[in-house]
C-alpha cells in the first residue's frame, strides 16, 4: 500500500480521470459518507487540490488513490447476515497518498463475510497545510469511530465492539487512535464528538510505527515532520511511545522479507505494548513482502485472516 515518491510522479498524468473515478457508481450493500458536517477544522491555509489517480496505469479502475485529501469519507459495507460488531480499516499510502477506492475491495468484502460490517476511512495527509500538522490523519480516525458510534443504533451495531485496523502508514494512524483515545485533537463539532475513541481492539498489518532512527519509514517521516525533525518531535509520533494501561488488546503481522517498512516497527510495537501488559499478538511470516493481503507473492493464501478473526472473536468482538 506504499510507493515512493518516484512512482508517485509516475502516476501524475493518471490525475486526469480524477473526476470519473470519484463518480463511480457505487455497488449494492456500499455506502459513502463525508466524515465531517462540513469543512474539517484546521484548514484555513490548505490551499492543496484533491485528486484521484489509478495506482497502476491501465489497472483495475477501482484500484485508486487520494492525493491532498480535502473532504475524507468514510465508506460502509454492510454484511448479509450482520452480528452487531464493526471493523474501521485505514489504508496506507506512506502519508503522500491514501491507497482506497469508494467501492470497496476483498479484504472489507471478507470482513463482511464474517458478519462484520466494514468501514473504510480515507484521510487528510499532514503535509498539505493543516493546522494539526502531523496529528491531521488521527483527527479524521479520532471522527470516523465517533462517527460510527454515534449511528450505532440506526446501523444495528455494538458501540461497545468496534474494532481498528491499519495497514503500512495506516497502521501508523491505526496504532495512533489505539493508543491516544485520551487526547482530545479537535475542538467538537456535533454531538458524535462527545463519544469514546477507544476501540475495542486493534489490528496493525505491516504498520510504520517509529518515526526514530534507524527503523524510521522516510516517506511517512519527511510528511509528517518535514526534513528535520528533533528528536522530541519524532518521539512525540513515534506509535510505540506512551503507550496507556488501557490499550486495546492489538494484533500485529508483517513479513521478514518486508523492504518498505523494516520488520522491526512491528517487533517495537509489540514489545512496548508487553510493557504495559496489554493483550497482543505478533506474527512475522517469512515471506510477503509489504503490502500483502488475504493473498501474497504469487497468489498464495496469507494466514492471517483466520489468525487475526481468532484474536478478535478470543477478545469478545463476536463470536
Amino acid at each position: 500500500m506504499e510507493t515512493d515518491r518516484r512512482a508517485l510522479l509516475g502516476l501524475g498524468a493518471l490525475a486526469l480521470a480524477a473526476p470519473s473515478l470519484a463518480r463511480a457508481q457505487t455497488p449494492p450493500g456500499i455506502e459513502v459518507m463525508d466524515l465531517w458536517p462540513g469543512k474539517p477544522p484546521g484548514g484555513e491555509k490548505v490551499t492543496v487540490t484533491e485528486q484521484v489517480i489509478l495506482r497502476k496505469p491501465g489497472g483495475d479502475p477501482n484500484d485508486t488513490a487520494f492525493l491532498n485529501v480535502t473532504k475524507p469519507w468514510l465508506m460502509m459495507r454492510r454484511p448479509a447476515k450482520p452480528n452487531g460488531a464493526a471493523i474501521l480499516m485505514i489504508p496506507g499510502g506512506g502519508y503522500i497518498r491514501v491507497a482506497v477506492g469508494k467501492n470497496g475491495g476483498p479484504i472489507d468484502a471478507w470482513i463482511a463475510d464474517q458478519g462484520v460490517t466494514a468501514f473504510v476511512m480515507d484521510y487528510r495527509l499532514p503535509a498539505d497545510g493543516w493546522a494539526a500538522g502531523p496529528d491531521v490523519s488521527l483527527q479524521d480516525a479520532q471522527r470516523a469511530i465517533r462517527l460510527i458510534r454515534a449511528n450505532a443504533g440506526k446501523w444495528g451495531l455494538d458501540p461497545e465492539r468496534i474494532a481498528v485496523t491499519g495497514f503500512s502508514a495506516g497502521g501508523h494512524v491505526a496504532a495512533r487512535l489505539a493508543t491516544q483515545f485520551h487526547r482530545e485533537t479537535y475542538a467538537p463539532v456535533d454531538a458524535a464528538d462527545k463519544l469514546s475513541t477507544r476501540p475495542t481492539a486493534a489490528g496493525l498489518f505491516y504498520p510504520v510505527v517509529t518515526m526514530t532512527a534507524p527503523h524510521a519509514h522516510g516517506s511517512s517521516l519527511k510528511s509528517l515532520l518535514g526534513n528535520s525533525p528533533t528528536e522530541a518531535q519524532r518521539l512525540s509520533v513515534s506509535a510505540e511511545h506512551g503507550i496507556p494501561p488501557d490499550a486495546p488488546p492489538t494484533f500485529i503481522a508483517a513479513a521478514a522479507d518486508d523492504k518498505v517498512v523494516a520488520m522491526e516497527n512491528s517487533l517495537m510495537m509489540f514489545q512496548a505494548l508487553r510493557a504495559q501488559k496489554i493483550a497482543s499478538e505478533l506474527h512475522v511470516f517469512e515471506s510477503g513482502g509489504h503490502g500483502f493481503g488475504l493473498t501474497g507473492p504469487g497468489g498464495v493464501a496469507m494466514p492471517w485472516p483466520a489468525l487475526l478473526s481468532a484474536f478478535l472473536k478470543r477478545h469478545g468482538l463476536y463470536a
